[in-house]
């Protein structure tokens, strides 16, 4: 419902809200998002407080600030990013998704004949100064760090990638990969379904979160890359579920 992605857009921005403010600003009443409000708490995403709601998880934080990318858990995005750059193959044809993880494997990216192809405006400034690398860029109108468009997803799907890395905010056995924001899975299914592998790269605090928008049964996604401090018994549950984790450092 896009009336949640609209509160969620704002707690995470802001860390909380107000019954009243959410009420004044999306236009309903009062009641309308109270109900609202405890839909999205059954969901794990947010606890209510008197006259309004704070998030369920601080890691979810600043998800959506304009600002530089995420800079938490720094060294636990860079061993995940090292991890996925050991699949990646000289005249190699990728696909980066949006997000800080992805970003880190760019930086790791050696300036070597290769080509890659993003719609996050971070990954083109970094890529753009490495003149050995093909950068293919589908158009559209920026959203936050994002160029996003309707015919993306076709675009996309008319290319012969070989190897996807995508971004999640959240993984689950149940729920598989969750983001917040509707816009983006039309491009996040079209690199699943035009790449010959997919991986999923992201830190170990992903795992056994939930956002509000599934885009990927965990099956669609059979490899996820990590960092070294994902623990053993959740690398266990996964793996018995079918699910091929790679986790820093390799040995």
């Amino acid at each position: 419902m896009k009336r949640h992605e609209k509160i969620m857009e704002r707690l995470l921005a802001e860390g909380e809200v107000s019954v009243a403010d959410l009420a004044a600003k999306l236009g309903v009443t009062g009641k309308t998002i109270r109900q609202d409000l405890e839909k999205l708490e059954s969901k794990g995403l947010l606890q209510r407080t008197h006259g309004g709601a704070v998030l369920a998880n601080e890691g979810y934080s600043g998800l959506f600030q304009n600002t530089a990318p995420n800079p938490k858990r720094l060294k636990e995005k860079r061993q995940a990013a090292e991890q996925a750059v050991r699949f990646i193959e000289p005249g190699d044809i990728i696909a980066l998704d949006s997000g800080s993880t992805t970003l880190e494997i760019a930086k790791q990216l050696a300036n070597e004949p290769l080509t890659v192809i993003t719609n996050d405006l971070y990954i083109i400034g970094e890529l753009i100064k490495k003149d050995q690398i093909r950068l293919v860029v589908p158009g559209g109108i920026r959203s936050r760090n994002q160029l996003v468009s309707e015919d993306a997803g076709r675009f996309l799907r008319k290319l012969n990638v070989r190897k996807s890395f995508l971004s999640a905010t959240g993984i689950h056995l149940e729920y598989g990969l969750t983001i917040f924001t509707q816009m983006h899975v039309e491009q996040k299914r079209a690199l699943i379904e035009t790449a010959e592998q997919v991986f999923c790269v992201a830190d170990h605090s992903k795992f056994d979160k939930c956002a509000l928008i599934t885009f990927a049964s965990v099956k669609e996604v059979p490899t996820i890359i990590t960092d070294a401090g994902l623990s053993e018994e959740t690398m266990a549950r996964y793996t018995e579920a079918g699910i091929r984790i790679e986790r820093f450092p390799h040995v």
